[in-house]
């Protein structure tokens, strides 16, 4: 019997936590460039995308897709009672309500992290989000801890312990970031 050997590192990003955390610094990420920084950065060969479902943004999975990472839906489910949206409506027309839904992926994400975990060298867990910490200390555990990228320096105090695995992505937004290219004037 041969034993099959991992050959490289998977990435399990907390897409909402991520997100948050760059729009905060008032950036958007460019996704290929980030999952081109995965591969050469970490070596990472394959990344799952862990994200909310929601109907309407079925072209953005996609487009992640294309880009290379593996997209893992968890269903959304209503947070609270109905807000008004601020946009005005038109005369005669009811304001339009809108609801907050959450996608909770933290459950996901560490499910696919330990079942993955004979399948890669290293692990390399996008979030700040404090409550990956029990994930965390059970990969550095089994040495199967590659690195922890935060999105920003607001990441969860309970990872001081580990700095030496914590990267904070925001100081590489030269390279990450997502520009629009304008088309040149005829």
């Amino acid at each position: 019997m041969i034993s099959r050997q991992p050959k490289g590192n998977f990435a399990f990003i907390d897409n909402q936590n991520l997100n948050l955390g760059i729009q905060k610094l008032g950036w958007k990420m460019d996704w290929r460039k980030f999952r081109k920084f995965l591969k050469e950065e970490y070596n990472v060969t394959k990344a799952f995308m862990f994200i909310g479902h929601m109907p309407e943004h079925e072209d953005m999975y996609l487009q992640l897709h294309e880009a290379g990472y593996l997209i893992v839906l968890k269903p959304t489910f209503d947070m609270s009672r109905p807000q008004k949206v601020l946009e005005k409506p038109a005369e005669g027309e009811k304001p339009e309500e809108k609801k907050p839904v959450k996608g909770n992926v933290d459950a996901e994400l560490v499910l696919w992290a330990v079942k993955e975990m004979r399948n890669y060298k290293k692990a390399v867990l996008v979030s700040g989000d404090g409550d990956f910490y029990s994930l965390v200390e059970y990969l550095e555990a089994e040495k199967k801890l590659q690195r922890l990228l935060a999105p920003n320096a607001q990441y969860s105090s309970l990872y001081n312990k580990y700095e030496a695995y914590v990267e904070r992505l925001d100081r590489h937004r030269k390279e990450l970031a997502y520009f629009v290219r304008k088309k040149p004037a005829k």
